[in-house]
Order: structure tokens, then sequence, then C-alpha cells
């Protein structure tokens, strides 16, 4: 059976559990609930949440006042940052959703806008309103996505290609890693809509796929 890691906040669990019943032989392995070992793995996801903390960015004079504060989880951090690293050396297919997408790219050596307007409305977080711009090469692409935040890549990691932009102000939504199999970051949220089913399908068949060459 293929393992897929992840540490997922227990308010977030509800947004998943479609997404996991289409595909039952996938095990999904929680580090919010459990120890997980990425060499155990077939898969990473990496689910929304907290800001990363400071002293796991790649970039000075960090200003805490840009920062939810109340919401860091330096242990979190801690695994998804080591959890990355196992996960592209052994080739595994990663999916960044949201916060996801801004820690590949701090891992990879990227930086971040700490604080950006117009992207945190209520609505955007379930209705997919916000138009986005693609690459001719993208693979998954949508009109409008539910994205909501208010952070965002800055600096592009080495080996990123951007995918996706907001039509309105430029900030990136979607990204791949060049020359790798499958690693893809979303700045939307792709759980909570019908719309992103072939994008998880495609996630969930390389993981399954990476259990049948490596036995």
């Amino acid at each position: 059976m293929p393992n897929l890691g992840v540490w997922m906040r227990p308010k977030d669990e509800k947004w998943f559990q479609s997404f996991f019943a289409k595909h039952p032989s996938i095990q999904v392995c929680d580090a919010q609930k459990r120890h997980v070992l990425m060499e155990e793995m077939d898969g990473l996801l990496l689910t929304g949440g907290s800001d990363v903390t400071p002293e796991f960015l790649r970039q000075e004079n960090v200003d805490p006042k840009l920062l939810y504060q109340d919401d860091l989880d330096p242990e979190r951090d801690r695994w998804e940052f080591d959890a990355v690293s196992t996960a592209l050396a052994r080739g595994l297919p990663i999916l960044g959703i949201c916060r996801g997408i801004q820690v590949l790219n701090v891992a990879l050596g990227g930086t971040l806008k700490l604080d950006i307007p117009g992207h945190g409305h209520p609505e955007q977080k379930d209705q997919d309103i916000q138009p986005l711009r693609y690459d001719g090469k993208a693979k998954h692409r949508y009109e409008n996505v539910n994205s909501s935040h208010h952070q965002a890549i800055d600096r592009v990691a080495d080996g990123f290609e951007v995918e996706a932009w907001c039509t309105d102000d430029n900030i990136i939504e979607q990204v791949r890693l060049r020359h790798y199999p499958f690693v893809l970051g979303v700045q939307y949220h792709p759980e909570r809509g019908k719309i992103y089913d072939a994008l998880f399908d495609d996630f969930c068949k390389r993981v399954i796929a990476l259990k049948g060459k490596t036995g």
C-alpha cells in the first residue's frame, strides 16, 4: 500500500476527505498525529496552515509584525522542511498547497512576500473567483481559483518554473520544479473545489505508480 506523508491541521481534514476517499489504496500518514519517516513514504502532501517561522526563512530583517505570531508552529516547520529534502532526494511526488507552495519555495532557496494586500478576502477561500493567467506549458489550468492568503512567493527558488499568476497583480499562484517528475506548488486550495479533481488524480496516480516501481 502506498504511503503519503503529510502534516495536517485537524480543522483541514474535512476538506481532504473526498480526495482521500477516491484513492483508498493510499495510506495517509499524518505527522501531526504520529511519527512519520519520509524514508517510508511514497509521496509528500504539503497543506495549508500557519506562516513559516522566521528561523526557517531565507531572508534577513524579518519584521515580526508581518507574521501571524499566534499560529507559528516550528515543530511543523522542522518536519516539513526535512520532509521536502528527503522527498526530493528520493524522487517522490510532491504537491504543495497554499502554505505548501511557500514551504517548497523557501526549502529550495527562495523568499516570500511576508504580507500582501488584496488576497485575504474570506469569500476567496471557498469561491473560485480569482482569475489567473498561465504559462503555455502548464498542464493543470483553471480560469478562476479559490485563493486566499496573506503571504506569497517573492524571489522564485532556482529550478522552479512559474506556471500561473494572478491577473490582477501578478502574484505567483502555481509553480513546478523543472526536470523533476512531479513537484507542483499551488497558492490556491484545490481540496475545496470539484473542478480540481484532475490535479489530485494526477498526484495520486504518481504516488501509486512510484510504489509500484519500488515494491
